[in-house]
Order: structure tokens, then sequence, then C-alpha cells
């Protein structure tokens, strides 16, 4: 099919020549206009009929959502609003769409009520633009790690671990769940299941990945992972994507370099690639905050934010430093926070994050050395005894955006740690067999996609960054 799409028609290259573009229409104006988008941009190009030439039902099928495909001569436009239009020559219909019904006509929906047109709402230009910057933002990923000498892996999507020790996890069974086989204690007899033990679907792909960072140097995984986290909030999903590279012979030092120049590189690959987009999600983001009290409103525009990422060294502040800050600051003290920071231990929430971010420092923060006893067993413990050298990327906004951690490498230590925590051993043989076999210090992180994508979009709800939201209680589409 030698179609061109609207992004290159609108380069202008082809001025003069004949053109063929097949497309959704946005609106048609007084039988003549019809303004048309392929998903290659968020710029429309208006298409010109001659209404006396073309057949009069042919014309009534042109409305809000039908598919068509125009031939005509690609000229410069008299009007105002387009450089350049198409003097339509020929309009073929692939498929209608009935005005009466089709849900997203040429006026302001709500996100809300978006969601529940998932399987359409990418034809708006909101989510077109946002689903291109996520495609973007994925290559630049898998660019990032290519380019510097890394190995994409795929872990296990069904697996018998639970890397976080979180407990929130989906099980995977092919037993009857009304009658299934039982033990002679009552309990069920997962020996019969199809994996002959109990399996879930992936809540990481760390352990895995670091078994093949411990014999190819340096991987990533970047795959679907799930949480049963029953959490209807604006950033938590149960159903999403991770970044999780994993590198042998890096100290905790050495991981948050890495860390730190990832994230500067994808942001600045959208930077340079995305422009229209990011205007239009700006102007978006202007328009949505001009609705909200001052005090709500983002102290940057969108580009500026991003390029305050990307232009800015993140600041680096232990665990213990942040509690004291915390623990001092006004809203503690007066109580304005919804968990109060008394002592140091204390699991730091968003609120908190967010505060050392966009009040404190300003400016992108990496916590370090934090608690073993609020961190994962496969943590590097610190000489002290009580903390590990995990680390933390926090952003305005957001939150925390990047955890990651130095590996516990020292066998010994490494199952003191899960025999106090009751992780069984015998089902982590071969993560505890790279403590026994040629063991080096190494470290990783994980970034939740999503929350990249969120945070370079503007976005305020992490269910309008993935196609399809799974969240509890919704898995439409």
């Amino acid at each position: 099919m030698n179609t061109n799409s609207i992004k290159d028609l609108l380069s202008g290259k082809h001025l003069l020549q004949e053109v063929t573009v097949s497309g959704w229409v946005k609106t048609f104006r007084s039988n003549r206009f019809i303004a048309l988008n392929d998903g290659s941009t968020i710029q429309n190009i208006q298409c010109v009929v001659d209404f006396e030439k073309l057949d009069e039902s042919l014309l009534k099928q042109v409305s809000t959502g039908a598919a068509i495909k125009v031939k005509g001569t690609l000229v410069e436009s008299q009007g105002k609003g387009q450089s350049v239009e198409i003097q339509v020559a020929s309009l073929e219909i692939h498929g209608g769409a009935d005005p009466e019904t089709y849900p997203i006509q040429p006026k302001k929906h709500t996100l809300e009520f978006l969601r529940e047109k998932a399987h359409l709402r990418v034809r708006t230009n909101t989510f077109s633009a946002v689903m291109r910057m996520r495609s973007a933002l994925s290559f630049a990923v898998h660019q990032y790690f290519q380019q510097n000498g890394f190995y994409h892996v795929h872990t296990p999507i069904i697996t018998g671990s639970d890397a976080e020790g979180a407990g929130e996890i989906f099980k995977v069974s092919t037993l009857d769940s009304k009658k299934p086989p039982l033990k002679e204690d009552g309990s069920v007899d997962y020996s019969e299941d199809f994996f002959g033990k109990e399996t879930n679907l992936t809540v990481s792909g760390q352990l895995e990945a670091e078994t093949y960072a411990m014999g190819l140097g340096k991987v990533y995984t970047f795959g679907p992972t799930f949480r049963a986290e029953n959490s209807n909030t604006s950033r938590h999903l149960a159903e999403f994507w991770m970044i999780e590279p994993e590198m042998a012979f890096y100290d905790l030092d050495a991981n948050m370099d890495l860390a730190e120049d990832f994230i500067k590189s994808v942001l600045s690959y959208v930077l340079e690639n995305c422009k229209d987009d990011l205007e239009f999600l700006e102007k978006r983001l202007l328009d949505e905050e001009k609705t909200k009290p001052a005090a709500e409103r983002s102290e940057m525009p969108l580009i500026e934010k991003l390029k305050f990422i990307t232009d800015n060294n993140f600041k680096r502040v232990s665990y213990t430093e942040a509690i004291e800050i915390l623990r001092n600051c006004k809203p503690n003290k007066k109580k304005k926070f919804k968990y109060i920071i008394n002592e140091w231990g204390a699991d730091l929430q968003s609120e908190h994050e967010r505060f050392l971010v966009e009040k404190h420092f300003k400016c992108p923060v990496i916590l370090f050395d934090y608690p073993a006893k609020i961190k994962a067993f496969y943590m590097r413990l610190n000489e002290d005894g009580k903390t590990v050298r995990a680390m933390d990327i926090l952003f305005p906004g957001i939150g925390e955006i990047v955890g990651g951690s130095q590996r516990e490498e020292r066998l010994d230590v490494l199952l003191e740690k899960m025999k106090a925590l009751d992780i069984d051993e015998k089902e982590l043989w071969w993560y505890t067999d790279l403590r026994k076999y040629g063991s080096a210090v190494h470290s990783g992180f994980g970034l939740g996609f999503e929350r990249l994508v969120l945070f370079a979009t503007g976005m305020g709800n992490i269910r309008d960054v993935i196609p399809f939201p799974r969240t509890p209680q919704n898995a439409e589409f």
C-alpha cells in the first residue's frame, strides 16, 4: 500500500505532488474541510474536498471517527492553522462511524469517561500523545542499555519465588478451585498442580536477572510484573512494566551513577524526539492546572521540569540525614504530615519523599543506606549491622521512581537474613548457589516504567499511561 503518513506530509517535502493518505476523521466542516489524523503525529492534515464533484452519499459517510482514504495534491494552505493541505481528487470510505453512537466526539471528555472507552481513547489527542511518548521512552530504554554493553534477558512471568517478600501476589494454578486436592492436614496439595508446587505471577525479575549478571556481566529485564495490592490510588497498578538492570562488579556508588545517567538519557531522548507531543501535553497540563488552587499547581511547566532532571546533578543524602531533616521540618512539627516522623527507622511515605525533593532540596534526590528492617532480604548489610546498601531515587510530583541496592554477596550473611525473615532456603537454593561459586560484589535497581511515563507526560493518574489498566475490580478489555 503506497500511502504517505501525515507526519511525512507535514514536513512539506512532497509539495505539489500526488499523495495518498489514510486516517480517521477528526472533524468535517462546511461539507468541505476534513481534519484527518493517522496517529503518526499529534497534528491533523486538512483535506479540502469539492463537494460538487463528489457523490453526496459518499460525503454523508464522512463523519467524526470514520476511517477514510484520500488521494490528491499536496499544496500550500491558503487558510490559517496549517502550512500545507490536500486538494482531494478522490475519497474512499474504509469504515464509517455512526455519529449518534460514536463516543469520541470533538469535545472535551473527562479522563474517567475515557477510561471506560479504553479501546477508543487513543484516538484523542491526549492519549495518542501519551502513547507515542510511551513508545519513544521504551525505545530509549533499550537503546541506552544496548549502547552501554548490557544484554537483554527475558525472566519468567510465572515463578515460584516472591522476590520482594511482600506476599501480595497473584497465584497461578490449574487446580479445581471448588474441589482442590487436599493433604491429610486439610491444606491444598500443590504437588498435584501443573508445576507440582505453588506458583505465582512475578513481582520482579530481579533474582533471576542476578543469576545472569553473574555470567554475562551486565544485563537488564524489561517486562510485565504483577502486584495484588488492593490499592485504588493514582500511582498503583496491578499489572505494570519494570525495567531492572543487574550488574556484576558494581557497588552502590556505581549503581547510583548508572541510574542517574540512565534516567537523564531516556528523558533527553524524548525532549529531542517528541517535541510536538510534549508541547501539546505541556499546554494540556497548564490548562488543567488553572482549575486547581495555586498551592497544588506544578512549580514549573512540563518541558522545563524534564530539563530540570536532565540538567541537574541528583543530590545524594543518607536516610539518617533525611530523617533528621524531616523530623525538624515545619510540616512534621505542625503535624501537617499524615504520617508523623518521630524516630529513626520509620518507612518514608510519598509525602516525605516529595517534601525532600520539592521543598527542601529542590532537585532530584537519591536516598541511600536505609534501615535493614524496612528493606528486602537481598540487600547488602552495612558494617553497622542496622543499615543496608539500598538507594531510592525521588522525583518531584511522584516520590520514589527508582529503588535499588548493592546485593548481599556473602553467603553466611544472606542465609542469616533469610532465616530471620522465615524465607525458605530450599526454595531459593539456586539464588544462594550464586554466593558459593564465584560470588562478587554486584548491584541493580528497578524502575516502574509507568511512573517514568507519568512523569514525562505530566499526566496525573497512572491508569492513563498504560493502554489497558489493571486495577482492583477492573480487568475490562
